[in-house]
């Protein structure tokens, strides 16, 4: 997540824009690199997922406010897990599942790579919006497709406008990619396949 404002209302918080939850308004805490996805990204990408949505297991692997994951519990995912390293933003987060009475949702305080190091277990839904330039994108996905994907599962992967599309596993294929802003997005589907 980056420091750049994204999405409506003042500085410092997020909005949940679809499902139960509409309208929401949850605080952001000040971390660095810290940017939600913008509102107008966030609708779209919830439109493309609007069909399968329900049901899903979600990870949201660079939770910060956790506004991927919870937009997706809001509109009827069954479970999201949210990891994030920074443990202040951690607790904003849990808290936050606290006052939206989220019991469907878990937040794991830790490192994204260190937790794609444990015992796997499939998801449905994964959402990669690491803070712009920490990670390499590609790798990630390579370490997501040892066991951390269903079969059909989508991953979300968002970046600077500027850059292009990791290389993807083989039995990865680009579904939607679009820009908005300064930003770039793309949601991909894993066959599960060999």
């Amino acid at each position: 997540m980056s420091k750049t404002r994204a999405g409506h209302g003042p500085p410092g918080e997020v909005r949940i824009i679809g499902g139960a939850w509409r309208g929401r308004r949850l605080p952001v805490p000040a971390a660095p690199g810290l940017r939600p996805s913008p509102d107008r990204v966030r609708e779209t990408l919830f439109n493309w997922l609007a069909p399968l949505l329900p049901g899903m297991h979600c990870l949201d692997l660079f939770a910060g406010t956790g506004a991927l994951g919870l937009e997706a519990l809001s509109r009827g995912a069954a479970t999201a897990c949210f990891v994030e390293a920074d443990a202040a933003t951690a607790r904003q987060l849990e808290a936050s599942l606290q006052r939206l009475d989220g019991s469907a949702g878990r937040v794991v305080t830790g490192d994204a790579r260190r937790f794609l190091a444990g015992a796997p277990q499939p998801f449905d839904l994964v959402f990669l919006d690491p803070p712009f330039g920490t990670v390499d994108l590609g790798d990630l996905c390579t370490l997501l497709d040892h066991g951390w994907l269903a079969a059909g599962a989508r991953v979300y992967l968002e970046m600077p406008r500027r850059e292009e599309l990791p290389p993807l596993p083989p039995r990865w294929s680009v579904l939607r990619e679009k820009t908005a802003g300064q930003v770039r997005f793309a949601l991909v589907c894993c066959t599960g396949e060999d």
